[in-house]
């Protein structure tokens, strides 16, 4: 099963869609874990130990530390990057796919944008 974790400023009209179509999908708010507040960096850490999918619409710093990481070889879950101009329910969709038609295996040390097409 996938898990995810929604960084501290994702769209919340967005979870929302997800949980109308599936109310018991994994998805944390970091606002509401021990992480709020973190940094990018120490995030991205807490992820790696959590084993939770970043979903993030921090795409100018989240890539670049991600990539930081992965070269002092950490393995992170995955993240999901998603600008702020995107649909929501284009984006909603895509989570629900990814949940529904995936492993987290499969998302290892990726980064993908959201929506996927």
């Amino acid at each position: 099963m996938i898990r995810f974790a929604a960084d501290e400023n994702f769209n919340n009209d967005i979870l929302r869609a997800v949980w109308r179509v599936e109310p018991t999908l994994d998805i944390i708010r970091v606002q509401d874990t021990e992480a709020s507040g973190f940094s990018d960096s120490d995030l991205l850490r807490w992820l790696a130990q959590t084993s939770r999918i970043l979903l993030t619409h921090d795409v100018n710093t989240v890539p670049r530390f991600a990539k930081e990481l992965l070269k002092e070889g950490f393995v992170l879950p995955g993240i999901f990057l998603v600008q702020d101009s995107k649909p929501i329910a284009a984006v909603a969709r895509d989570i629900l796919l990814v949940a529904s038609c995936s492993s987290p295996e499969e998302w290892i040390n990726q980064l993908w944008y959201l929506p996927l097409a």
